[in-house]
Protein backbone atom coordinates (compact mmCIF):
# COMPACT_ATOMS: atom_id res chain seq x y z
CA UNK A 1 0.00 0.00 0.00
CA UNK A 2 1.65 3.59 -0.98
CA UNK A 3 -0.69 5.84 0.37
CA UNK A 4 1.75 8.96 0.15
CA UNK A 5 0.47 9.26 -3.33
CA UNK A 6 -3.06 9.39 -2.77
CA UNK A 7 -2.60 11.92 -0.36
CA UNK A 8 -2.69 14.97 -2.90
CA UNK A 9 -5.75 13.15 -4.49
CA UNK A 10 -8.37 14.45 -1.74
CA UNK A 11 -9.50 17.38 -3.06
CA UNK A 12 -12.38 17.44 -5.90
CA UNK A 13 -11.46 18.12 -9.13
CA UNK A 14 -14.03 18.72 -11.84
CA UNK A 15 -15.08 15.39 -13.85
CA UNK A 16 -15.22 14.91 -17.28
CA UNK A 17 -18.23 15.09 -19.52
CA UNK A 18 -18.56 11.08 -19.62
CA UNK A 19 -18.66 11.13 -16.03
CA UNK A 20 -21.77 13.40 -15.89
CA UNK A 21 -24.28 11.17 -16.96
CA UNK A 22 -27.17 10.42 -14.07
CA UNK A 23 -28.03 6.97 -13.83
CA UNK A 24 -31.13 5.13 -13.68
CA UNK A 25 -32.77 3.85 -10.22
CA UNK A 26 -31.29 0.66 -8.92
CA UNK A 27 -33.97 -1.96 -6.99
CA UNK A 28 -32.47 -1.61 -3.78
CA UNK A 29 -34.16 -4.46 -2.81
CA UNK A 30 -32.15 -6.42 -4.30
CA UNK A 31 -28.64 -4.57 -3.39
CA UNK A 32 -29.74 -5.16 -0.03
CA UNK A 33 -30.41 -9.20 -0.66
CA UNK A 34 -26.77 -9.37 -2.45
CA UNK A 35 -25.24 -7.28 0.33
CA UNK A 36 -26.88 -9.37 3.22
CA UNK A 37 -25.57 -12.80 1.37
CA UNK A 38 -22.43 -11.62 1.26
CA UNK A 39 -21.80 -11.30 4.97
CA UNK A 40 -21.42 -15.60 4.98
CA UNK A 41 -18.81 -14.90 1.78
CA UNK A 42 -16.18 -17.72 2.26
CA UNK A 43 -14.06 -16.86 -1.43
CA UNK A 44 -12.35 -13.75 -0.15
CA UNK A 45 -10.40 -15.55 1.97
CA UNK A 46 -10.15 -18.80 0.04
CA UNK A 47 -8.66 -16.49 -2.46
CA UNK A 48 -6.11 -14.58 -0.18
CA UNK A 49 -5.17 -18.07 1.48
CA UNK A 50 -4.38 -19.56 -1.60
CA UNK A 51 -2.20 -16.36 -3.09
CA UNK A 52 -0.32 -16.07 0.19
CA UNK A 53 0.15 -20.26 0.30
CA UNK A 54 0.71 -21.07 -2.90
CA UNK A 55 2.69 -18.16 -4.07
CA UNK A 56 4.25 -16.28 -0.77
CA UNK A 57 6.07 -13.08 -1.12
CA UNK A 58 5.57 -11.44 -4.51
CA UNK A 59 7.93 -8.54 -5.21
CA UNK A 60 7.72 -6.62 -8.24
CA UNK A 61 9.41 -7.60 -11.48
CA UNK A 62 10.74 -10.74 -9.91
CA UNK A 63 10.03 -14.56 -10.81
CA UNK A 64 7.38 -14.76 -7.69
CA UNK A 65 5.47 -11.81 -8.96
CA UNK A 66 5.59 -13.76 -12.11
CA UNK A 67 4.19 -16.88 -10.48
CA UNK A 68 1.84 -14.43 -9.25
CA UNK A 69 0.53 -13.55 -12.52
CA UNK A 70 -0.50 -17.05 -13.04
CA UNK A 71 -2.17 -17.99 -10.22
CA UNK A 72 -4.17 -14.90 -10.49
CA UNK A 73 -5.34 -15.92 -14.29
CA UNK A 74 -5.82 -19.55 -13.65
CA UNK A 75 -7.97 -18.89 -10.30
CA UNK A 76 -10.15 -16.03 -12.23
CA UNK A 77 -10.72 -18.58 -15.25
CA UNK A 78 -11.75 -21.04 -12.72
CA UNK A 79 -13.96 -18.29 -10.98
CA UNK A 80 -15.84 -17.84 -14.60
CA UNK A 81 -14.83 -14.47 -15.23
CA UNK A 82 -14.60 -13.47 -18.88
CA UNK A 83 -11.69 -11.88 -20.83
CA UNK A 84 -9.22 -12.63 -18.39
CA UNK A 85 -5.70 -11.32 -19.34
CA UNK A 86 -2.34 -9.87 -17.95
CA UNK A 87 -1.61 -6.47 -19.20
CA UNK A 88 2.60 -6.90 -19.43
CA UNK A 89 5.18 -3.79 -19.00
CA UNK A 90 8.75 -3.64 -17.40
CA UNK A 91 10.22 -2.12 -14.90
CA UNK A 92 13.53 -1.51 -12.78
CA UNK A 93 13.70 -3.96 -10.02
CA UNK A 94 15.46 -3.81 -6.72
CA UNK A 95 16.77 -7.18 -5.19
CA UNK A 96 17.19 -6.98 -1.26
CA UNK A 97 20.73 -8.39 -0.25
CA UNK A 98 22.33 -8.90 3.54
CA UNK A 99 21.75 -6.45 6.21
CA UNK A 100 22.50 -6.00 9.42
CA UNK A 101 23.32 -2.84 11.71
CA UNK A 102 25.51 -3.08 14.56
CA UNK A 103 26.23 -0.75 17.78
CA UNK A 104 30.40 -0.41 17.56
CA UNK A 105 30.36 1.78 20.79
CA UNK A 106 30.29 3.02 23.27
CA UNK A 107 27.88 -0.14 23.81
CA UNK A 108 28.42 -2.68 21.12
CA UNK A 109 24.97 -4.95 19.99
CA UNK A 110 22.88 -5.77 17.24
CA UNK A 111 20.05 -3.85 16.11
CA UNK A 112 16.93 -4.98 13.69
CA UNK A 113 17.09 -3.56 10.29
CA UNK A 114 15.62 -3.41 6.96
CA UNK A 115 16.94 -1.77 4.14
CA UNK A 116 14.40 0.99 1.98
CA UNK A 117 13.63 0.17 -1.63
CA UNK A 118 16.24 1.39 -3.60
CA UNK A 119 18.40 1.71 -1.20
CA UNK A 120 22.22 2.16 -2.28
CA UNK A 121 24.33 -0.65 -1.76
CA UNK A 122 26.97 -0.83 0.94
CA UNK A 123 30.56 -2.75 0.12
CA UNK A 124 30.47 -6.66 1.66
CA UNK A 125 31.89 -5.42 4.63
CA UNK A 126 29.23 -2.59 5.07
CA UNK A 127 30.76 0.66 6.43
CA UNK A 128 32.09 2.16 10.28
CA UNK A 129 30.66 5.94 10.77
CA UNK A 130 29.72 7.69 13.76
CA UNK A 131 25.64 8.32 14.29
CA UNK A 132 23.91 11.56 14.41
CA UNK A 133 20.32 11.74 15.20
CA UNK A 134 17.55 14.36 14.10
CA UNK A 135 14.28 14.82 15.62
CA UNK A 136 12.53 15.44 11.84
CA UNK A 137 13.18 15.77 8.48
CA UNK A 138 13.10 19.75 8.84
CA UNK A 139 15.79 19.04 12.12
CA UNK A 140 17.67 17.56 9.79
CA UNK A 141 17.31 20.14 6.12
CA UNK A 142 18.33 23.00 9.32
CA UNK A 143 21.71 21.35 10.35
CA UNK A 144 25.12 22.30 8.58
CA UNK A 145 26.35 20.43 6.31
CA UNK A 146 29.75 19.85 8.45
CA UNK A 147 27.81 18.39 10.97
CA UNK A 148 26.29 15.48 8.65
CA UNK A 149 28.99 14.73 5.86
CA UNK A 150 30.60 11.60 6.17
CA UNK A 151 28.21 10.35 9.33
CA UNK A 152 25.09 7.79 9.30
CA UNK A 153 22.28 10.02 9.66
CA UNK A 154 19.11 9.15 12.04
CA UNK A 155 15.93 10.31 11.95
CA UNK A 156 12.80 9.87 14.37
CA UNK A 157 8.96 10.67 14.31
CA UNK A 158 5.94 9.54 16.07
CA UNK A 159 3.84 8.60 14.08
CA UNK A 160 0.17 7.64 16.27
CA UNK A 161 -2.34 4.98 15.69
CA UNK A 162 -5.49 6.24 13.66
CA UNK A 163 -8.54 4.76 12.40
CA UNK A 164 -8.23 6.63 8.85
CA UNK A 165 -4.38 5.88 8.49
CA UNK A 166 -3.56 9.95 8.33
CA UNK A 167 -0.40 9.47 10.02
CA UNK A 168 1.11 7.73 7.04
CA UNK A 169 1.17 10.88 5.28
CA UNK A 170 2.46 13.27 7.88
CA UNK A 171 4.65 11.06 9.66
CA UNK A 172 6.40 9.41 6.83
CA UNK A 173 8.43 12.22 5.78
CA UNK A 174 11.94 10.20 7.49
CA UNK A 175 11.01 7.71 4.16
CA UNK A 176 10.08 9.68 1.93
CA UNK A 177 12.63 12.70 2.19
CA UNK A 178 15.20 11.81 4.69
CA UNK A 179 17.72 9.61 2.31
CA UNK A 180 17.36 12.90 0.28
CA UNK A 181 18.08 15.43 2.62
CA UNK A 182 21.07 13.09 4.08
CA UNK A 183 22.78 13.06 0.93
CA UNK A 184 22.74 16.59 -0.27
CA UNK A 185 24.46 17.07 3.01
CA UNK A 186 26.98 14.24 2.48
CA UNK A 187 26.05 11.69 4.66
CA UNK A 188 27.44 8.54 4.50
CA UNK A 189 24.00 6.84 4.89
CA UNK A 190 21.01 6.86 6.76
CA UNK A 191 18.59 4.99 8.93
CA UNK A 192 15.10 5.94 10.01
CA UNK A 193 12.81 5.26 12.82
CA UNK A 194 10.30 2.90 11.24
CA UNK A 195 7.04 3.93 9.25
CA UNK A 196 4.86 1.80 11.76
CA UNK A 197 3.06 2.01 14.54
CA UNK A 198 3.49 -1.53 16.58
CA UNK A 199 6.45 -2.24 18.99
CA UNK A 200 7.60 -5.84 17.56
CA UNK A 201 11.40 -6.57 16.28
CA UNK A 202 9.98 -6.38 12.79
CA UNK A 203 11.54 -3.56 10.42
CA UNK A 204 9.10 -1.74 8.08
CA UNK A 205 10.54 -1.63 4.58
CA UNK A 206 8.83 0.86 1.84
CA UNK A 207 9.94 2.27 -1.17
CA UNK A 208 11.52 5.59 -1.00
CA UNK A 209 13.73 7.63 -3.92
CA UNK A 210 16.63 9.45 -4.37
CA UNK A 211 14.86 13.44 -5.92
CA UNK A 212 16.67 16.40 -7.18
CA UNK A 213 19.92 14.84 -8.57
CA UNK A 214 21.03 13.42 -4.75
CA UNK A 215 23.71 10.78 -5.28
CA UNK A 216 21.85 7.63 -3.74
CA UNK A 217 23.42 6.24 -0.14
CA UNK A 218 22.60 2.91 2.29
CA UNK A 219 19.27 3.66 3.09
CA UNK A 220 17.53 1.46 5.97
CA UNK A 221 14.56 1.73 8.86
CA UNK A 222 15.35 -0.05 12.36
CA UNK A 223 12.41 -1.59 13.99
CA UNK A 224 10.84 0.65 16.79
CA UNK A 225 12.15 -0.95 19.80
CA UNK A 226 15.64 -0.88 17.95
CA UNK A 227 15.13 2.93 17.16
CA UNK A 228 14.03 3.26 21.45
CA UNK A 229 17.46 1.75 21.58
CA UNK A 230 19.42 4.10 19.41
CA UNK A 231 17.97 6.81 21.14
CA UNK A 232 18.73 5.88 24.56
CA UNK A 233 22.45 5.27 23.74
CA UNK A 234 22.92 8.79 21.27
CA UNK A 235 21.57 10.68 24.28
CA UNK A 236 24.51 9.07 26.64
CA UNK A 237 26.90 10.71 24.02
CA UNK A 238 28.61 9.52 20.69
CA UNK A 239 27.62 6.59 19.19
CA UNK A 240 29.14 4.31 15.86
CA UNK A 241 27.70 1.89 13.72
CA UNK A 242 28.49 -0.55 11.06
CA UNK A 243 26.16 -0.64 8.73
CA UNK A 244 25.44 -3.27 6.22
CA UNK A 245 22.85 -2.72 3.50
CA UNK A 246 23.80 -4.73 0.34
CA UNK A 247 21.22 -4.88 -2.81
CA UNK A 248 21.19 -4.84 -6.30
CA UNK A 249 19.28 -3.33 -9.11
CA UNK A 250 17.99 -4.48 -12.31
CA UNK A 251 16.99 -3.13 -15.53
CA UNK A 252 14.38 -4.05 -17.86
CA UNK A 253 12.10 -6.77 -15.73
CA UNK A 254 8.57 -8.27 -16.43
CA UNK A 255 5.77 -7.25 -14.51
CA UNK A 256 1.95 -6.77 -15.33
CA UNK A 257 -1.84 -6.23 -14.32
CA UNK A 258 -4.07 -9.25 -14.27
CA UNK A 259 -7.49 -8.35 -15.50
CA UNK A 260 -10.97 -9.78 -15.65
CA UNK A 261 -14.14 -8.92 -16.84
CA UNK A 262 -17.84 -9.15 -16.12
CA UNK A 263 -20.05 -8.34 -18.95
CA UNK A 264 -22.45 -6.02 -18.54
CA UNK A 265 -26.33 -5.88 -20.68
CA UNK A 266 -25.07 -2.73 -21.99
CA UNK A 267 -22.31 -3.46 -24.28
CA UNK A 268 -21.15 0.31 -25.04
CA UNK A 269 -21.86 1.34 -20.88
CA UNK A 270 -18.58 2.77 -19.55
CA UNK A 271 -17.00 -0.10 -16.77
CA UNK A 272 -16.97 -0.40 -13.18
CA UNK A 273 -13.53 -0.18 -12.11
CA UNK A 274 -12.38 -2.22 -9.24
CA UNK A 275 -8.95 -2.68 -8.36
CA UNK A 276 -6.60 -3.92 -5.68
CA UNK A 277 -2.81 -4.68 -5.97
CA UNK A 278 -0.96 -8.47 -6.42
CA UNK A 279 2.55 -7.79 -5.20
CA UNK A 280 3.98 -7.29 -1.94
CA UNK A 281 6.65 -6.70 -0.21
CA UNK A 282 9.66 -9.30 0.03
CA UNK A 283 9.40 -9.82 3.91
CA UNK A 284 5.94 -11.19 4.59
CA UNK A 285 3.51 -12.73 2.25
CA UNK A 286 1.35 -10.07 1.95
CA UNK A 287 -1.75 -11.15 3.65
CA UNK A 288 -2.84 -7.55 4.71
CA UNK A 289 -1.40 -5.53 1.83
CA UNK A 290 -2.73 -6.52 -0.29
CA UNK A 291 -3.77 -10.18 -1.28
CA UNK A 292 -7.25 -9.38 1.23
CA UNK A 293 -7.93 -6.76 -1.40
CA UNK A 294 -7.93 -8.77 -4.04
CA UNK A 295 -9.90 -11.61 -2.97
CA UNK A 296 -12.03 -9.06 -1.39
CA UNK A 297 -13.04 -7.34 -4.75
CA UNK A 298 -13.30 -10.64 -6.63
CA UNK A 299 -15.64 -12.10 -4.33
CA UNK A 300 -17.79 -9.13 -4.95
CA UNK A 301 -17.90 -9.48 -8.09
CA UNK A 302 -18.12 -13.05 -8.76
CA UNK A 303 -21.40 -12.42 -6.35
CA UNK A 304 -22.80 -10.30 -8.64
CA UNK A 305 -22.07 -12.49 -11.44
CA UNK A 306 -23.65 -15.46 -9.71
CA UNK A 307 -26.71 -12.97 -9.30
CA UNK A 308 -27.41 -12.57 -12.83
CA UNK A 309 -25.73 -10.04 -15.33
CA UNK A 310 -24.88 -6.13 -14.33
CA UNK A 311 -26.40 -3.14 -16.82
CA UNK A 312 -22.45 -2.38 -16.84
CA UNK A 313 -19.74 -4.32 -17.07
CA UNK A 314 -17.59 -4.56 -14.48
CA UNK A 315 -13.64 -4.69 -14.82
CA UNK A 316 -11.02 -6.86 -12.37
CA UNK A 317 -8.13 -5.44 -12.22
CA UNK A 318 -5.40 -6.84 -9.68
CA UNK A 319 -2.27 -3.96 -10.60
CA UNK A 320 1.07 -4.99 -10.86
CA UNK A 321 4.19 -3.54 -9.06
CA UNK A 322 2.47 -0.76 -7.02
CA UNK A 323 4.75 -1.25 -3.60
CA UNK A 324 7.50 0.25 -5.64
CA UNK A 325 5.82 3.06 -7.49
CA UNK A 326 2.39 2.29 -8.72
CA UNK A 327 4.13 1.25 -12.23
CA UNK A 328 0.97 -1.17 -12.66
CA UNK A 329 -1.43 2.01 -12.12
CA UNK A 330 0.43 4.23 -14.10
CA UNK A 331 0.86 1.95 -17.05
CA UNK A 332 -2.96 1.38 -16.96
CA UNK A 333 -3.57 4.91 -17.13
CA UNK A 334 -1.22 5.29 -20.10
CA UNK A 335 -3.30 2.81 -21.78
CA UNK A 336 -6.86 2.88 -20.87
CA UNK A 337 -6.82 6.82 -18.85
CA UNK A 338 -8.83 8.29 -21.83
CA UNK A 339 -11.63 5.76 -22.04
CA UNK A 340 -14.58 6.88 -20.16
CA UNK A 341 -15.01 5.04 -16.28
CA UNK A 342 -18.71 5.25 -14.97
CA UNK A 343 -16.61 4.65 -11.35
CA UNK A 344 -13.09 3.66 -10.06
CA UNK A 345 -12.79 1.68 -6.41
CA UNK A 346 -9.69 0.28 -5.17
CA UNK A 347 -9.04 -1.88 -1.89
CA UNK A 348 -5.82 -1.41 -0.20
CA UNK A 349 -6.14 -0.92 3.23
CA UNK A 350 -6.28 -4.23 4.61
CA UNK A 351 -8.91 -6.00 5.58
CA UNK A 352 -10.92 -5.10 8.74
CA UNK A 353 -14.52 -3.72 8.64
CA UNK A 354 -15.39 -0.83 6.47
CA UNK A 355 -16.28 1.91 8.48
CA UNK A 356 -17.29 5.11 6.08
CA UNK A 357 -17.68 5.52 2.72
CA UNK A 358 -16.57 8.50 0.43
CA UNK A 359 -17.35 9.54 -3.18
CA UNK A 360 -16.67 11.49 -6.12
CA UNK A 361 -19.21 10.88 -9.01
CA UNK A 362 -20.27 14.89 -9.63
CA UNK A 363 -23.46 17.00 -9.21
CA UNK A 364 -25.30 14.84 -11.33
CA UNK A 365 -25.00 11.93 -10.03
CA UNK A 366 -26.03 13.00 -6.49
CA UNK A 367 -28.78 10.33 -6.39
CA UNK A 368 -26.28 7.50 -7.11
CA UNK A 369 -24.31 8.52 -4.26
CA UNK A 370 -27.10 8.84 -1.66
CA UNK A 371 -28.58 5.06 -2.85
CA UNK A 372 -24.56 4.67 -2.12
CA UNK A 373 -25.16 5.38 1.04
CA UNK A 374 -28.24 4.15 2.10
CA UNK A 375 -26.89 0.47 0.69
CA UNK A 376 -24.04 0.77 3.17
CA UNK A 377 -25.55 1.87 6.24
CA UNK A 378 -27.03 -1.37 7.45
CA UNK A 379 -23.15 -2.47 7.43
CA UNK A 380 -22.74 0.42 10.14
CA UNK A 381 -20.86 2.30 7.10
CA UNK A 382 -21.04 6.24 7.77
CA UNK A 383 -21.66 8.52 4.90
CA UNK A 384 -18.20 10.44 4.13
CA UNK A 385 -17.77 13.76 2.06
CA UNK A 386 -19.42 13.40 -1.92
CA UNK A 387 -16.02 15.36 -3.27
CA UNK A 388 -13.54 12.39 -2.30
CA UNK A 389 -11.94 9.28 -3.50
CA UNK A 390 -8.75 7.51 -2.87
CA UNK A 391 -6.64 4.51 -3.91
CA UNK A 392 -3.16 3.93 -4.30
CA UNK A 393 -2.99 2.07 -8.37
CA UNK A 394 -6.28 4.25 -9.06
CA UNK A 395 -5.02 8.13 -7.83
CA UNK A 396 -3.17 9.17 -11.48
CA UNK A 397 -6.96 8.41 -12.97
CA UNK A 398 -8.82 10.25 -9.83
CA UNK A 399 -6.04 13.22 -10.17
CA UNK A 400 -7.51 13.48 -13.78
CA UNK A 401 -10.63 13.13 -12.64
CA UNK A 402 -12.33 10.39 -13.19
CA UNK A 403 -15.32 9.47 -10.85
CA UNK A 404 -14.43 7.16 -7.98
CA UNK A 405 -15.57 5.90 -4.89
CA UNK A 406 -13.54 5.13 -1.47
CA UNK A 407 -14.77 2.35 1.34
CA UNK A 408 -12.82 3.23 4.16
CA UNK A 409 -11.34 0.65 6.01
CA UNK A 410 -10.25 0.64 10.03
CA UNK A 411 -6.68 1.65 9.97
CA UNK A 412 -5.89 1.59 13.84
CA UNK A 413 -3.73 -1.61 13.38
CA UNK A 414 -3.24 -1.30 9.48
CA UNK A 415 0.73 -0.10 10.66
CA UNK A 416 1.57 -2.59 12.75
CA UNK A 417 1.61 -4.85 10.30
CA UNK A 418 2.66 -2.68 7.11
CA UNK A 419 5.32 -3.84 5.00
CA UNK A 420 6.86 -5.91 7.79
CA UNK A 421 7.61 -9.68 8.53
CA UNK A 422 4.20 -9.79 10.38
CA UNK A 423 2.18 -9.52 7.13
CA UNK A 424 0.80 -12.85 7.15
CA UNK A 425 -2.63 -14.79 6.50
CA UNK A 426 -3.10 -15.31 10.43
CA UNK A 427 -3.58 -11.43 10.79
CA UNK A 428 -7.35 -11.69 8.71
CA UNK A 429 -10.50 -11.65 10.73
CA UNK A 430 -12.83 -13.35 8.63
CA UNK A 431 -15.71 -11.62 9.84
CA UNK A 432 -14.16 -8.26 9.25
CA UNK A 433 -13.24 -9.59 5.91
CA UNK A 434 -16.81 -10.67 5.48
CA UNK A 435 -18.16 -7.00 5.97
CA UNK A 436 -15.88 -5.67 3.46
CA UNK A 437 -17.16 -8.29 1.15
CA UNK A 438 -20.66 -7.12 1.76
CA UNK A 439 -19.61 -3.63 1.52
CA UNK A 440 -18.28 -3.95 -2.11
CA UNK A 441 -21.03 -5.92 -3.33
CA UNK A 442 -23.79 -3.40 -2.32
CA UNK A 443 -21.45 -1.17 -4.17
CA UNK A 444 -20.97 -2.68 -6.88
CA UNK A 445 -24.93 -3.87 -7.32
CA UNK A 446 -25.71 0.03 -7.10
CA UNK A 447 -22.81 1.63 -9.50
CA UNK A 448 -23.22 -1.61 -12.27
CA UNK A 449 -27.06 -0.32 -12.64
CA UNK A 450 -28.30 -3.02 -11.19
CA UNK A 451 -28.38 -6.41 -11.63
CA UNK A 452 -31.08 -8.54 -14.11
CA UNK A 453 -31.41 -12.28 -12.72
CA UNK A 454 -31.38 -14.50 -15.82
CA UNK A 455 -33.76 -15.96 -18.00
CA UNK A 456 -35.48 -18.68 -16.45
CA UNK A 457 -34.44 -22.44 -18.55
CA UNK A 458 -31.53 -20.48 -19.68
CA UNK A 459 -27.64 -21.14 -18.67
CA UNK A 460 -25.39 -18.14 -18.61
Amino acid sequence: MNKAFTALLLTATSLPVHAQTASPAVDMDRVAQLRDAALTDDLAYAITEGLTTEVGQRMAGTAAEARARDWAVRRLRQLGFANVRVDPFTMPVWVRGAESADIMSPFPQKLAIAALGNSASTPPNGITAEVIGFPSVDALRAAPVEQVRGKIVYITHAMPQTQDGSGYGVFGAPRRQGPTVASQKGAAAIVIRSIGTDWHRNPHTGVMNFADGAQPIPAGALSNPDADQLERILKRGRASMRLVLQSTTLANQSSGNVIAEVPGRDRTAAPVLVACHLDSWDQGTGAVDDAAGCGIVTAAAKRIMGAGRPLRPIRIVWFGAEEVGLFGGLDYRAKYGKQPHHAIAESDFGADRIWKVDSRLGPARKAEADALRQALQPLGIVPGSLEEADGSDIGPLLQDGLPGVGLNQDGTRYFDLHHTPDDTLDKVDLKQMRQNVAAWTATLAVLSGGVQPPARGRRR
